[in-house]
C-alpha cells in the first residue's frame, strides 16, 4: 500500500496509541515513544513494524507514541492510519481482513 498523505490514528489516552504516518522517502523511518519503553519498546517495535509489513508498506514515516495499549489496538492504530494516509474509502475498508 502507498502512503500518500499524512494521516493520523488513535488517542493520547491511558491504554491507547497514537500513531502518525506519512510519506517517507524509502524504508520505513520509525520514531517510537512510549510509557512502557523499557518493558516492551522492543515487542512494539515488532508489532508496527510487521503490521507495515502486511499492509505492503515498504516506505513511509511513522511516529507511535504508545501510552500502554495492548498489541492489539497498536496493529488496529497502524493499520488505520495506512488506511487513512492511502485514501481508502470507509466503505472499502477490509477490516480485519488484512492482519492475520
Amino acid at each position: 500500500m502507498q502512503i500518500e498523505k499524512m494521516a493520523m490514528a488513535g488517542t493520547l489516552e491511558s491504554s491507547d496509541a497514537q500513531v502518525t504516518v506519512e510519506p517517507g522517502t524509502g524504508g520505513i523511518e520509525l520514531h517510537l515513544e512510549s510509557s512502557v519503553m523499557n518493558q516492551y519498546g522492543r515487542a512494539i517495535q515488532k508489532t508496527v513494524l510487521e503490521t507495515l509489513e502486511r499492509l505492503g508498506v515498504s516506505s513511509a514515516r511513522v511516529q507511535v507514541v504508545d501510552k500502554g495499549a495492548l498489541d492489539c489496538t497498536i496493529r488496529a492504530r497502524v493499520e488505520c492510519a495506512v488506511f487513512r494516509s492511502a485514501g481508502v474509502s470507509d466503505k472499502n475498508v477490509p477490516w480485519g481482513g488484512v492482519i492475520q
